[in-house]
């Protein structure tokens, strides 16, 4: 039995009941003055109108591990919100005040895995003390309970009524891609982005945890990986981080995807394992050498040796651990940026080449030691692109089957996201070009000529090598199927922004993610464009001011992208004016 789609079935029903009577509006059309980000696929609401939260108000939903502590949390945000928009919204208040939202959940067994269903209806009535919402699982009913969460206002509390919300997503995957080894980010700073993501409702974090500068997480069957591969002893992640990081995710909704990137970038863990990492601690860039000859794409060298057997007793520790602390289905695997260089320099890998061999036959070599045994422990293997699209060293995509394989795709925009998808293999979009938040901020490196040139020259990008910054605005005009067919378009799950952090830490945390990452969150969840198929970046820039004030009021430190002059004098802010 088809248990999904009967659910799904089920759902579908319920909703056409619900809305029978009620002409729809198009998430392009929901209403001034009150608006829900990312906004909602269909909104109506025919005579807008407030009424006052009850003080004794209660939601009343089906015991559940981890809705019923989301429950909470939301009841305790709405009753004490006092939240002032930017612009008070001109409402007239009617009676009887709200008292209880009833949730319904059809499927209460969902777990939280790729594809759950995230469909919810909404209904705030009118004249009636009681407003509900119809749940497909648990974590729909956090969707639900989010857009509740931010129809709600003002002291006394009130809350937006009359209304009907019926909500999906576009695209299942939706995330927020962290660096935690380059620069370290206490587990409070990762708790409050994946609270703010959940109010995006995103709902994956993937979780970069290691990298050629430090092995940041504890692990048993390793404990040398992180203790002399960290930065320090209060820089780590331990496993009860990680179970706090997990179960917090759980209660939000949001999974928890953990990379360890290898065969690339493992510099970190030769400081417990010399003998199994190639170049290891040596300078990047040899003086007078060309771009193609360098040891690493960064400072930081150091590449796993395939071609030793101890390599693979302690990749298998560490990758058997790891899916032991993160129960999630999919992996990531990382395999990126393989430098020729740095295997070259490898007495070892030498021979293999001496003898005829190649780097890319050393690349699958690892591959076929290490994707199998990931397949094994029941999980769903994400790779970065460059394991099969790389133009030097790549293995031959029969070694990974698209059944078990996801790609993420992070460079060439829709031109490589073509190559995936037409090759059959599920992809996430992280486009470089559109969605990585590190970028335009120039270069980390000392003594770089890039700097010391005269006035007058053209700075270019800065420096910065995927610059310019990439502003919301480019974020939320990308459309990640671009240039796909129908059968193409379906193999995109979705996308992810990227923060990596060479130059971020939790100073800038909240500023560099929010609200960049609130555009791609609309993007994937309603689209960006009204029901003419026009982009509607124009329309979002108040909502978008008025969803940052919201987020700051919780205490997530968004940047601003206009004076607050511009949200209070609509339309005055645009390049054109849309009336004459």
């Amino acid at each position: 039995m088809n248990t999904h789609y009967n659910f799904h079935t089920l759902f579908t029903f319920l909703l056409t009941i619900i809305c029978y009577t009620i002409p729809l509006i198009s998430a392009v059309g929901s209403p001034s003055p009150i608006n829900i980000w990312p906004k909602p696929r269909s909104f109506t609401w025919t005579i807008p109108h407030a009424i006052l939260i009850s003080p004794s108000f209660t939601i009343n939903s089906p015991s559940h591990r981890y809705l019923t502590p989301a429950v909470n949390r939301y009841l305790r945000q709405i009753l004490t919100t006092n939240y002032t928009p930017l612009i008070p919204p001109p409402l007239n208040l009617t009676t009887p005040p709200l008292q209880t939202l009833t949730v319904n959940v059809i499927d209460l067994t969902a777990p939280l895995s790729h594809g759950v269903n995230e469909s919810y209806t909404l209904t705030i009535p009118s004249n009636t003390t009681t407003a509900t919402l119809v749940a497909a699982t648990p974590w729909a009913a956090m969707r639900g309970l989010e857009s509740f969460s931010q129809l709600v206002w003002a002291s006394p509390v009130r809350v937006a009524a009359g209304l009907v919300i019926s909500d999906w997503p576009m695209f299942e995957h939706r995330g927020v891609m962290l660096d935690t080894s380059r620069n370290y980010y206490p587990v409070e700073d990762i708790l409050r982005l994946i609270g703010a993501m959940s109010a995006n409702k995103l709902n994956v974090f993937h979780w970069h945890i290691t990298d050629s500068q430090s092995f940041p997480l504890v692990l048993e069957s390793e404990p040398e990986l992180a203790r002399k591969g960290s930065y320090g002893s209060g820089m780590v992640y331990t496993g009860g981080d990680v179970e706090r990081v997990v179960e917090f995710g759980l209660e939000h909704g949001v999974r928890i995807v953990p990379e360890i990137d290898m065969p690339g970038h493992t510099g970190s863990w030769a400081e417990a394992y010399p003998e199994i990492v190639a170049c290891a601690n040596m300078f990047w860039w040899p003086a007078g050498a060309p771009w193609e000859d360098r040891l690493a794409s960064e400072p930081g060298t150091g590449h796993l040796n395939p071609l030793i057997p101890k390599t693979y007793d302690v990749v298998k520790n560490v990758v058997k651990e790891t899916t032991t602390l993160f129960p999630d289905t999919f992996y990531h695997a990382g395999a990126d940026e393989i430098v020729p260089g740095c295997w070259k320099a490898d007495p070892t890998i030498q021979k293999h080449l001496a003898n005829n061999g190649t780097l890319s036959q050393v690349l699958e070599i690892f591959i076929n030691n290490t994707s199998p045994y990931i397949l094994s422990l029941n999980r769903t293997t994400v790779y970065w692109e460059d394991v099969i699209l790389d133009a030097g060293i790549k293995v031959n995509p029969s070694m990974l089957p698209p059944e078990t394989t996801i790609m993420q795709t992070w460079n060439g925009g829709p031109h490589n996201t073509k190559r995936l998808v037409s090759a059959g293999y599920r992809t996430i979009v992280s486009s470089s070009d559109y969605y990585y938040l590190d970028c335009g901020h120039g270069d980390f490196t000392g003594n770089n000529s890039a700097y010391d040139q005269p006035p007058g020259f053209d700075q270019k990008k800065g420096g910065s090598w995927c610059g310019p910054f990439k502003t919301w605005q480019l974020i939320y005009n990308y459309d990640i199927t671009y240039g796909l067919n129908e059968t193409e378009a379906k193999l995109v799950l979705g996308g992810e922004v990227a923060l990596w952090s060479e130059q971020a830490d939790p100073t800038v945390l909240d500023s560099r993610i929010w609200p960049r990452a609130s555009a791609m969150a609309e993007a994937l969840w309603s689209g960006n464009r009204d029901e003419t198929g026009v982009k509607r970046s124009a329309e979002a820039t108040d909502r978008l001011s008025e969803w940052i004030h919201r987020m700051v009021s919780r205490g997530v430190k968004a940047e601003p992208i206009q004076p607050l002059w511009c949200i209070r004098n609509p339309g005055m802010c645009n390049t054109k004016n849309p009336i004459f």
